[in-house]
């Protein structure tokens, strides 16, 4: 077993349990009651990252383990104090400049994020209907070098609507050199096209399907981040998107359409441990 950076400290990753993939760390309690023993957090710089605010709420709730992303969010460029460092350089200095990204993310998860202690679990980058814009392809590839370099595992924000997942396969998997099932294409579930999704399956990507509980046309950014806060207008017609759902609502949906126990358990059990298992570079 490998051992999972959780805010925390290290965690076994067969102590996961059922396990949450795409959360934020709100009204958690009664989720915990459920059964859910993980839940992942993908806020990184970009969505408001504050990790003494995940580590208050990781007090008061032992029973849970929240597992903290480092990487960065933007669907076109990077930020400004990016735009003279490292490979922007590149045509002024005439050589490759490694890219500070890299070690930046690779500190989160080695050393702990700013000076709060806490160790990152996972690392995140996001493509957008945008498509692959410079920025973006810039953060993808340090996100991948720093996978390569430290093991620990990938989810992706997608729009599978313009099939990104298969900008993900090109830049990270075969110029990169990541392994398919290090990597989550989340929101995968925002798609219909069951032949593009098998595809990326077979490919060994695991399909995030994490936007359960939006009944409406998906909001342009992540369901669960703190800048998604959304207005109390607009959540009176998102009745179902609590964490709760899932136990109440889509489990006995599935279980009624012959899913049977086990399939359930491999979704929300063995497929996270293996995602967190095997973290060595590589």
């Amino acid at each position: 077993m490998s051992q999972v950076n959780t805010v925390r400290g290290p965690s076994d990753s067969a102590e996961l349990g059922r396990t949450y993939m795409h959360d934020a760390v709100a009204k958690l309690r009664a989720l915990a009651r459920q059964g859910v023993r993980t839940i992942v957090d993908p806020t990184v710089v970009g969505l408001g990252r504050y990790i003494p605010n995940i580590q208050r709420v990781a007090e008061h709730l032992p029973e849970l383990n929240i597992v903290a992303a480092t990487g960065l969010y933007t669907y076109d460029d990077v930020p400004f104090f990016f735009h003279y460092r490292g490979p922007a350089l590149d045509a002024i200095v005439g050589a490759a400049v490694p890219d500070p990204m890299v070690d930046m993310f690779v500190k989160d998860i080695e050393e702990g994020i700013a000076d709060t202690g806490v160790r990152a679990g996972l690392l995140e980058c996001a493509i957008d209907r945008q498509g692959l814009t410079r920025g973006v392809e810039r953060v993808m590839r340090t996100v991948a070098k720093a996978h390569r370099r430290t093991g620990v595992p990938i989810t992706v924000h997608t729009h599978p609507g313009s099939e990104a997942g298969l900008h993900v396969k090109r830049v990270m998997c075969d110029e990169e050199g990541v392994r398919p099932d290090r990597i989550v294409l989340g929101h995968s579930g925002d798609s219909t096209d069951v032949e593009h999704l098998t595809g990326l399956a077979e490919e060994g990507f695991v399909l995030g399907m994490d936007r359960f509980g939006i009944n409406l046309e998906t909001t342009s950014q992540d369901a669960s981040c703190y800048i998604d806060w959304i207005d109390l207008n607009l959540m009176a017609a998102l009745p179902q998107w609590h964490h709760l759902h899932i136990e109440k609502d889509v489990l006995p949906y599935v279980r009624e359409r012959g899913v049977t126990e086990k399939m359930i358990t491999e979704m929300l059990v063995e497929v996270p441990r293996r995602y967190f298992e095997n973290v060595e570079p590589y």
